[in-house]
C-alpha cells in the first residue's frame, strides 16, 4: 500500500496521510518474538497532539494485514486511552484471536512510551451473498456542488485553525445548511433552538490510484473522527471557535460498521445526529450513504464534552 503522487505534482496533505498510513513491519518486534508488530508516523494536528482519526486508521491497517487475503473489515470497536505524542511513532501490535471459515477477529493496541493509547477490536469477513436491505437517504439533500465548500468558506482567514482546514487537510468538507467552523447555527443567531442533526458532503482533496478497499475503509475511519461530535456542538449552540477554550472535547470511544464497498474519493454523504449529552459526554451517531443513495457504513462514538449546563 504505497503512496502514489500525481504524475509532476507536489505531495500534499492526502500523501502524507497516506504515508504514514503505510506502515512499518517489524519483525520479531511482538513481546514473544511474533511478526504482527508494526510502526508508523504522525501527520500534524490542529492541536498538538495526535489525531485519534489517524491512530484508529493505522490500527485497521496493520489488523487488516494479518487476515486471509479476501476478507475485509466489516466491524470496529475502539477505546481512546490516552493522548498521543506527535513527537515519537506509535508502535501496533495486532493479535490474532481468531481465524474462522469466513470470519477473522483481531485485537489491535496502539502504544507509545510503553503504554497503550487506543485499544481496538475488529471483524474482517469474506464477501458473500445474501438479503439485502438498505436505509434510505434523506430526500432533497443538495447536491455537493450546490453546498459551499470549507476551502471556500475558509480561504483567506489568517487564523491557525483556518489554515489547518484549508491547506493541511486531506479531505473537502461540505456542511448542508451552514458549517460550525466560524459560529454557532444559524438558528442559534437567529435566537431559536439549534437542531440535533446535520448532513454534510465530503471527500478526499482528489482521486485516489489504489482501489484497495482496506485503505478506504482506514480512510473512511479517520475522515469520520472529525465530525462525529458535531452535532452536540451545534445543538448546545457552541461552534469550533469554542472547542479546546471553553468546551474541552476529546473522543472517548469509536464503533463503526462498514456494510459495503466504499471509496473516500467520491462524495459521500454524512448524516448525522447527536442522541444524548450529560455528564460530560456526548454520543454522535452517523450514517454513510453514496452520492447515488446507497448506505454505506454506520458509525457511532461517544466523547468526552464539557458543555456548562
Amino acid at each position: 500500500m504505497g503512496v502514489t503522487t500525481p504524475s509532476g505534482s507536489e505531495p500534499d496533505a492526502l500523501d502524507d496521510l497516506l504515508t504514514v498510513l503505510d506502515l512499518r513491519h517489524l519483525e520479531g518486534w511482538g513481546p514473544r518474538g511474533e511478526d504482527d508488530a508494526f510502526r508508523g508516523d504522525s501527520v500534524p494536528g490542529i492541536a498538538r497532539r495526535v489525531y485519534g482519526g489517524q491512530v484508529l486508521a493505522q490500527a485497521i491497517v496493520a489488523a487488516g494485514r494479518t487476515v486471509p487475503e479476501g476478507r475485509n473489515i466489516h466491524s470496529l470497536h475502539g477505546y481512546f486511552l490516552r493522548e498521543g505524542s506527535l513527537e515519537v511513532p506509535i508502535d501496533f501490535a495486532v493479535e490474532r484471536l481468531r481465524d474462522g471459515r469466513s470470519f477473522s477477529a483481531r485485537r489491535t493496541h496502539a502504544s507509545q512510551f510503553g503504554k497503550p493509547i487506543l485499544s481496538m477490536i475488529a471483524s474482517f469477513q469474506e464477501e458473500q451473498g445474501g438479503f439485502e436491505h438498505t436505509s434510505p437517504m434523506p430526500d432533497d439533500v443538495p447536491p455537493p456542488s450546490e453546498v459551499r465548500s470549507a476551502f471556500e468558506e475558509l480561504a483567506g482567514i489568517d487564523h491557525p485553525a483556518a489554515k489547518f482546514w484549508t491547506d493541511a487537510s486531506a479531505f473537502e468538507l461540505r456542511h448542508v445548511g451552514g458549517s460550525l467552523y466560524l459560529g454557532p447555527d444559524a438558528a442559534v443567531r437567529d435566537g431559536r433552538p439549534a437542531p440535533d442533526t446535520q448532513m454534510v458532503w465530503m471527500r478526499s482533496r482528489r482521486p485516489l490510484a489504489s482501489d484497495d478497499q482496506l485503505l478506504h475503509r482506514a480512510l473512511l475511519a479517520y475522515a469520520c473522527d472529525q465530525l462525529m461530535l458535531e452535532p452536540a456542538l451545534r445543538v448546545a449552540g457552541k461552534s469550533w471557535m469554542d472547542v479546546g477554550g471553553t468546551v474541552p472535547m476529546a473522543s472517548l470511544d469509536h464503533a463503526m460498521w462498514w456494510h459495503r464497498d466504499v471509496r473516500v474519493d467520491e462524495w459521500l454523504l454524512y448524516v448525522q445526529g447527536s442522541a444524548s449529552a450529560q455528564g460530560g459526554r456526548a454520543l454522535g451517531h452517523t450514517r454513510v450513504f453514496r452520492e447515488d443513495g446507497t448506505l454505506v457504513a454506520s458509525i457511532a462514538q461517544e466523547g468526552m464534552i464539557r458543555l456548562p449546563a
